[in-house]
């Protein structure tokens, strides 16, 4: 008689879903050598050699592709059966995993999970901060549950829901210019400034190069002084009075009020954008997951 181990099971699973070892290990809070010995154990039972690991990356042999569709069906029903007692006993717990460009993750993921948290205050996150462009990767390699991202890409794969509407302004020092703010500037207000940059892969880069291509400037020719990464040292670099930044609204909202930066408005159609809630709608969701999916959806599809 073959035992199968749920843990063995859901190590296997994770391991061609993040195609390594090391990054199994890490979603699953296990050691590399216990995940190793999981497998070992596994291919044991079975007799057989699940993986292939010849490659840079893991990927299953013809056994494994055979055993990867059981696996998935034995712990889809091993979850659902946990979710529904635990939802009879008034309990639904779990860890979501969810991967956020930084705008969405510091001024609009915290408003999300405090709203599904409310209903089900047992659920744990991870949550990780990666470029719109890495989140995207990050779900296709099914290495994480969901994403929030400025900027739509285009997969057969991909689910793509709108949460919000974004926009982006010229943030600049506040007494750098007399002008009101919101006012509109020309393209010669870029041309003479400083001007400080996402780095390449961020939703608000992207935007800002839609935004360049229809004015028809050159990004080479701009007196870029810097690329940032976070937009919090962008803030401080335009309070240092070092330069202008296109960001946005959102991730300057509290700057505006307290006088320290000045929003100005460029005239395009590219100022505007969403933020998207995304997922691989060929990846298998947990019990879980389809509850916070299903939230999304019925919170924010009527946008």
């Amino acid at each position: 008689m073959i035992y199968l181990d749920f843990r063995q099971l859901e190590t296997f699973v994770e391991i061609i879903n993040s195609k390594s070892f090391s990054k199994a290990a890490k979603k699953l809070f296990l050691t590399q050598p216990t995940v190793s010995n999981h497998i070992q154990n596994l291919e044991k039972e079975l007799d057989t050699i699940l993986l292939n690991r010849s490659n840079k990356y893991i990927y299953p042999t013809e056994s494994g592709t055979i055993l990867y569709k059981y696996a998935q069906e034995i712990l889809d029903i091993k979850n659902n059966a946990h979710f529904t007692l635990n939802k009879y006993k008034g309990k639904i717990d779990g860890n979501l995993y969810i991967s956020s460009s930084s705008i969405p993750k510091q001024y609009l993921l915290p408003k999300i999970i405090k709203q599904f948290s409310n209903r089900y205050p047992d659920v744990k996150y991870t949550i990780s901060h990666k470029d719109s462009k890495d989140v995207i990767e990050s779900i296709l390699q099914n290495q994480t549950d969901f994403g929030i991202v400025g900027a739509k890409y285009s997969s057969k794969k991909l689910e793509f829901i709108k949460l919000m509407e974004d926009e982006m302004v010229i943030a600049s020092p506040y007494n750098l210019t007399s002008l009101n703010p919101y006012s509109t500037v020309d393209t010669d207000f870029l041309m003479n400034n400083n001007i400080i940059l996402r780095e390449q892969g961020s939703g608000s880069r992207l935007q800002f190069e839609k935004i360049l291509d229809e004015l028809s400037i050159n990004i080479s020719n701009l007196n870029i002084i810097a690329c940032i990464e976070d937009n919090e040292t962008i803030k401080q670099f335009i309070k240092q009075n070092l330069g202008i930044s296109i960001m946005s609204l959102l991730a300057i909202k509290e700057d505006i009020n307290s006088n320290t930066i000045k929003p100005l408005c460029l005239k395009s159609q590219y100022t505007k954008r969403n933020f998207y809630f995304v997922y691989n709608k060929n990846k298998y969701l947990s019990p879980l997951a389809k509850t916070f999916r299903d939230y999304i959806i019925n919170t924010y599809f009527h946008n």
